[in-house]
């Protein structure tokens, strides 16, 4: 257990400078980890490298777009997440090779080579988890689509055999009145012819 002392010391030391004080050096500070631009997390900074090419840069995205289309902001997100992880991704392999001396092919810095290892894994799942997110999202709005394609398909049908039972119906109650009519035409004459007969037995 810390004694008094030791407390009042640690909260003594604890005013002193931890860290740059100037507003530049609070900014190199915290851009320390962008030197390579492959463990932002929030990836608040995405620049490009002094090595790498924009124009390649900006087709990929372009190919990205082209590939998957996106028509909705969270599909616009995903496939910006896409091409972000496949670029770093390249440029960590980029990083691993230039651990390397290009005569004999000595791995010369053996510390950072199995970090920007474990970067590339880390991308390469970043972008699969991308493309599964926009896969599964565009199949549940598939579903979705068809169902509401079944729905209008069931409703049509059922219209129709209701239209179907109508026009039966319909043509029933005409057969029906026609067949009604006959009769009561029938019905009618008989009865003349027998008023006809009983006159003239009458006469």
């Amino acid at each position: 257990m810390s004694t008094q002392a030791q407390i009042l010391a640690n909260r003594a030391n604890s005013q002193k400078s931890t860290g740059p004080s100037s507003e530049a050096g609070k900014e190199t500070s915290s851009r320390n980890r962008l030197i390579h631009g492959l463990s932002d997390p929030e990836n608040v900074f995405f620049l490009l490298h002094e090595i790498e090419d924009e124009t390649q840069f900006e087709e990929l995205k372009a190919a990205f777009t082209a590939e998957h289309q996106p028509q909705t902001e969270t599909e616009h997100i995903l496939v910006r997440r896409m091409w972000e992880s496949e670029w770093l991704r390249r440029r960590a392999i980029r990083f691993q090779t230039m651990c390397f001396d290009p005569k004999n092919c000595y791995l010369y810095q053996e510390k950072h080579f199995p970090l920007y290892l474990r970067y590339q894994t880390t991308h390469e799942r970043a972008f699969y988890k991308a493309l599964t997110e926009l896969q599964k999202l565009r199949n549940e709005k598939r579903k979705a689509e068809i169902g509401f394609e079944s729905q209008a398909l069931k409703k049509e049908t059922q219209t129709l055999k209701n239209q179907q039972f109508e026009f039966k119906k319909m043509q029933f109650e005409m057969k029906n009145n026609r067949s009604a009519a006959a009769s009561h035409t029938q019905t009618t004459a008989k009865e003349a012819a027998k008023s006809t007969e009983t006159r003239e037995m009458a006469a």
